[in-house]
């Protein structure tokens, strides 16, 4: 399958009518910074606590929205204290957020996310609200769905969710992202629905059968996923760069050289960077370039969304 470019901005469209639609997860993030982190058993001191907006679905909606997308949110919070902070950050992001609505019965999510000195971060996810988000939830953001350019998914919401999305996407010629985190296995018709497949090693191991440790096993991995008829992939290999494909072949990308202080929300940062360039009508070099001069900078900063990027931030990337 050869898939088209994203349709260029309709004319004469509403603000109100987003370019960018997410579907996924909004978090509440509980951050401890450790020296180390524990094994089981061990109890350790930590060096500072935090609880910031994060979920993958957020981050990358925030991360669209700083890099020059008109971006819309789908997803479920809580009625309580976390979830109208979750949904007030998006307010002061500019993320249209009419279709995140609110359970009463249900907490909002929330990650728990370790960080030790090294940089390299554990995490541990309580769904809570998100994992209520319904295919009858997309079915009533339809028209807005409709009316975008890109559609981004992640696997942190129901599967039979992300699934209605995509394939609603489908339906309406609006090109779909998948980013398929985290790790799990996917079944032929999902994978068949998507345009973009964004996953990192762990996830295209997980998704191909075959492990991923540098470009070389990314390659393979592709090859064996490009036969689900997903054509256009992306693996992301951390400091070892981008291993890109699509109809005009396979392409590495290393990465820049920075200095790591937390690895949260790299992933994405890249995703938003990535979907936002081609939004402008960048081809895929362009927007690889994009994505990992974003993850560049967040990584260098603490925090999830905390570490996104602002566009004119990247100039000197």
């Amino acid at each position: 399958m050869t898939t088209a470019p994203i349709a260029p901005p309709r004319d004469g469209a509403s603000t109100a009518h987003a370019d960018a639609i997410v579907v996924g997860s909004l978090n509440m993030d509980l951050v401890v910074r450790t020296p180390r982190h524990p094994q089981p058993g061990e109890t350790l001191l930590g060096k500072g606590f935090d609880a910031t907006p994060g979920g993958k679905g957020a981050n990358q909606a925030v991360a669209l929205a700083r890099l020059g997308a008109n971006t819309a949110m789908v997803g479920r919070v809580g009625d309580d204290a976390y979830g109208r902070a979750l949904v007030a950050n998006l307010d002061r992001e500019g993320i249209h957020h009419r279709g995140v609505l609110a359970r009463p019965d249900t907490e909002t999510g929330v990650a728990m996310i370790q960080v030790d000195d090294a940089s390299q971060n554990s995490i541990v996810v309580i769904p809570g609200s998100n994992g209520e988000l319904s295919p009858s939830d997309i079915a009533s953001a339809d028209a807005t769905l409709g009316r975008a350019r890109l559609l981004v998914c992640q696997l942190e919401v129901p599967l039979a969710t992300v699934r209605e999305a995509l394939a609603r996407a489908r339906r309406h010629g609006v090109t779909t992202l998948l980013n398929a985190a985290p790790a799990m296995t996917l079944p032929q018709d999902v994978l068949a629905l998507v345009d973009w497949l964004v996953v990192n090693e762990s996830e295209a191991a997980a998704l191909s059968g075959h492990p991923v440790g540098h470009p070389d096993d990314a390659a393979q991995a592709i090859r064996r996923l490009r036969q689900s008829g997903c054509r256009q992939i992306l693996v992301t290999l951390g400091a070892q760069g981008v291993v890109a494909a699509d109809d005009s072949g396979l392409h590495h990308y290393p990465a820049p050289k920075v200095a790591a202080v937390d690895t949260t929300a790299a992933g994405d940062t890249f995703v938003g960077g990535f979907a936002a360039a081609l939004l402008r009508g960048a081809s895929v070099e362009a927007a690889v370039r994009e994505g990992q001069a974003a993850a560049a900078i967040a990584v260098t900063r603490p925090g999830a969304q905390a570490s996104i990027p602002h566009r004119d931030e990247l100039a000197d990337h």
